[in-house]
């Protein structure tokens, strides 16, 4: 029975430590970017933390072995089931040592976990268990609580619980597991009562944590964000924001400002208007991103669109902004208007799926920060969605800014020319970002910027659109290479670029 249950502690111990590996990633992808730099680094830096601490194991008596296996699931229940809280407070409130306090946790976690499995192993073989068998099942019971949680946490644990209460849930995990060993081997052991007082605080800290995790994340992201938190939730692909100072709407996403109800119409009318302005005859339109609803409301404005068809990977996105009066109000209802089907899915893949054709496309993606969102920048990206569009029609690209970013922003121009769209490249001042840049692309010459406008507009108007396609001498045109799916050059040209405007 003894051994039964120390090859279970293995199982969940093994679950414990690859879920604090798994939140360190995801925290600092949510809060860093490059979701390929933060896990590749913080693996590496776990596992050679596992080896240290597979190293000092042999350092420990045998006689003290389950003492010395309870202790550590005590220290790493405690580290680990705070480390969450600890990194999202950090860098909400002092952002300047977040980096350093990631990569000491993650080594103490790592080092810790790592003298885990040796403890045990030890333990059983001075239980007489042949040494074929407890390597057999001490590995297959590690192997299947990593499989178990890489498994639960991006489809259940992160998007219902969140980083941060995830990491309150596993810590406790780890201290059940310290008084479980406790509790069986207790005849074998000194300081039972000692222990026993520890692992409660330690559990009762952890609990308390845990209920009151979203307390926390509210007054951290007051922090981050400065404004009153309306709106805020975990996806399986993001976290999702809205907060409100005054009448100001703002969106976040993963930190990372996405609109101010205040100005985002001078940004959805140069997204929106130079294309379908010069396309009467339009009857379809594609909308790629954009699951706030704010393309779709200037979109919707032409009696001459029959239908839209939107493509956003999150339906969460799609669902705040169609059932939250407030996000609804900002787009004037228009996932309710009866031309508009959702469609959530990866956008790549659903221009492979599908055989649609429409007359324009409007592309609304985030800025290509990390590698999942460079793709959607491609070649082969841009080579797909020209294969939907018809040869008289338009497409419209967000851009990132061409005065902050002129790199990654001429890379994006570069790549759907390498596609042989032409391209003509226009630029906007938008108050809360500053100079932002957008690029029209056509199968076919001869595009020409509207002179007017048949509807009301708060920002375009024949001088402003005519400004918006002439590039001052600090913006002009820049040589850059297409941005191909297996360099992702643009996300290295993206994070220089805005690395020196921080600078």
């Amino acid at each position: 029975m003894t051994k039964k249950i120390l090859i279970l502690s293995v199982f969940v111990v093994a679950s414990c430590g690859l879920a604090y590996e798994l939140i360190a990633g995801a925290l600092s992808s949510y809060l860093l970017g490059d979701s390929i730099l933060q896990f590749s680094t913080i693996i590496g830096c776990y596992l050679f933390a596992m080896g240290v601490g597979a190293h000092f194991s042999k350092y420990v008596k045998d006689e003290a072995v389950l003492e010395r296996f309870i202790d550590i699931e005590l220290a790493v229940g405690l580290i680990g089931g705070v480390s969450a809280a600890m990194l999202f407070m950090t860098f909400s409130w002092m952002a300047a040592p977040f980096r350093t306090l990631l990569y000491v946790l993650v080594f103490l976690i790592g080092m810790l976990v790592g003298m885990e499995v040796p403890l045990v192993m030890r333990a059983l073989n001075a239980r007489q268990t042949e040494f074929s068998e407890l390597v057999s099942r001490v590995l297959t019971f590690d192997y299947l609580g990593a499989l178990a949680v890489s498994l639960l946490f991006p489809l259940v644990l992160a998007p219902q619980l969140g980083l941060v209460r995830t990491g309150f849930l596993f810590g406790m995990l780890n201290i059940g597991v310290a008084c479980w060993t406790l509790h069986t081997f207790r005849r074998e052991l000194t300081n039972v009562l000692g222990r026993a007082l520890r692992a409660g605080a330690v559990l009762f800290v952890l609990a308390l944590g845990f209920g009151l995790s979203e307390r926390m994340v509210a007054w951290g992201e007051h922090g981050l964000f400065g404004d009153e938190v309306v709106y805020s939730t975990s996806t399986p692909y993001q976290r999702l924001v809205i907060t409100r100072w005054k009448d100001d709407l703002r969106l976040y996403i993963n930190g990372n400002l996405q609109f101010s109800s205040r100005d985002e119409y001078r940004y959805h009318e140069a997204l929106v208007h130079p294309a379908l302005a010069s396309l009467p005859w339009a009857r379809s339109v594609l909308v790629l991103g954009g699951g706030d609803g704010l393309a779709l409301r200037e979109i919707l404005r032409y009696p001459n669109i029959r239908q839209v068809t939107l493509v956003d990977l999150d339906p969460a996105m799609t669902r705040a902004f169609t059932t939250r009066p407030e996000l609804a109000a900002l787009n004037k209802h228009s996932f309710s208007d009866p031309r508009v089907k959702v469609v959530n899915a990866d956008a790549a893949i659903w221009l492979q799926q599908s055989g649609g054709m429409f007359d324009a496309a409007i592309v609304d993606f985030p800025d290509p920060s990390s590698f999942a969102l460079g793709k959607l920048y491609s070649v082969p990206f841009y080579g797909m969605l020209k294969k939907h569009v018809a040869e008289n029609g338009l497409i419209v690209v967000q851009s990132t800014s061409p005065f902050f970013a002129p790199h990654a922003y001429w890379t994006i121009d570069a790549t759907l020319r390498e596609v042989g769209l032409h391209t003509q490249p226009y630029h906007a001042y938008v108050p809360s970002f500053g100079e932002w840049g957008f690029i029209l692309a056509s199968p076919r010459e001869g595009y020409t910027p509207p002179a007017g406008y048949g509807l009301p507009m708060r920002f375009l108007n024949a001088d402003t659109t005519r400004e918006m396609f002439a590039f001052p001498p600090d913006m002009q045109r820049q040589s850059m290479a297409p941005n191909r799916l297996n360099t992702q050059s643009l996300v290295r040209e993206f994070e220089h670029d805005w690395r020196n405007v921080i600078r």
